[in-house]
């Protein structure tokens, strides 16, 4: 999502400082173009230093467990606190530094399972332990509108191209392992990784609120035979029903029928997907 994201405004004319943890974080970033800034986002004078002159800030850092890795006890605990107190740290970075927007990641997972009723902005939501640092990541940034500022939260689908979670599927798919979860004909919102940055570009003149942002919602039954397409073969597999009652909560919101709707967000900022459709040719990175 950064790499995504730090792209998408260069092109579109603005100047980026990136926050990195580690030395050679930051090397990446510079290698990019952008500034750079050293902390993390627990680090509320870091942050407030690299904020300084800044005009909005997008926080995009999430710790997603892959593959089997969202099995393990605990497999959780990072992208949480990040969610649940990350937020609230950059929110106060930004009030500290002036900056008068704040964009968030956030997901649409969190909506309830509508089979295959249409999903907006104003479908009820479905909180468990495994959503609810979601919705406070949302809930905390609205802080800084006491002050007069704007907060926009970015409900994102699954994000599918060239990231670590579907090169990981790629290569079950091509070794002919199942990847599916859920029932094949229920829905999933999903997004390339190009149109995150796309998105957070447009998200600097949107009105304040939630937004759904993704491409055209997907059966999971064409999801999966689009990545073993891809990969070399006919079609792909579901998991069996008893890995979903090993995950738990944590694969249960994978399984969630949600015919996402990104209407709002076009018709508020003009943004539209490079990639509306999920293709095959997603995966050219990892082919």
């Amino acid at each position: 999502m950064g790499r995504s994201s730090i792209a998408a405004l260069h092109l579109a004319g603005h100047e980026v400082v990136g926050l990195a943890r580690t030395p050679q974080s930051a090397a990446q970033i510079a290698a990019t173009g952008a500034e750079t800034c050293l902390g993390d986002v627990f680090d509320l004078d870091a942050m407030a230093a690299g904020m300084q002159g800044c005009d909005a800030v997008a926080n995009l850092a999430t710790k997603v467990p892959v593959g089997t890795g969202a099995l393990r006890p605990g497999s959780l605990k990072a992208i949480d606190r990040i969610r649940l107190h990350g937020s609230r740290v950059v929110t106060e970075a930004a009030q500290r530094a002036g900056v008068e927007r704040i964009i968030q990641q956030s997901l649409s997972f969190m909506y309830a399972d509508l089979d295959d009723d249409w999903i907006d902005e104003h479908s009820p939501v479905d909180v468990t332990h495994a959503t609810e640092p979601v919705v406070v990541a949302e809930s905390n940034v609205k802080a800084i509108e006491a002050a007069g500022g704007t907060a926009v939260s970015l409900r994102f689908g699954l994000i599918t191209g060239n990231d670590r979670n579907s090169a990981w599927l790629f290569r079950r798919a091509a070794a002919g392992r199942a990847i599916g979860l859920g029932a094949e004909q229920s829905w999933m919102h999903v997004i390339h990784p190009d149109d995150v940055g796309s998105a957070v570009v447009h998200a600097l003149t949107a009105p304040g609120g939630v937004y759904n942002v993704g491409a055209e919602p997907v059966q999971r039954r064409d999801y999966v035979d689009t990545i073993a397409l891809a990969a070399g073969r006919r079609h792909g597999h579901f998991l069996p029903g008893w890995v979903l009652r090993l995950g738990g909560e944590k694969l249960e919101i994978l399984t969630r029928s949600q015919r996402v709707s990104s209407q709002l967000f076009s018709d508020r900022t003009g943004w539209h997907p490079y990639h509306p459709k999920l293709t095959p040719d997603w995966f050219d990175d990892l082919v």
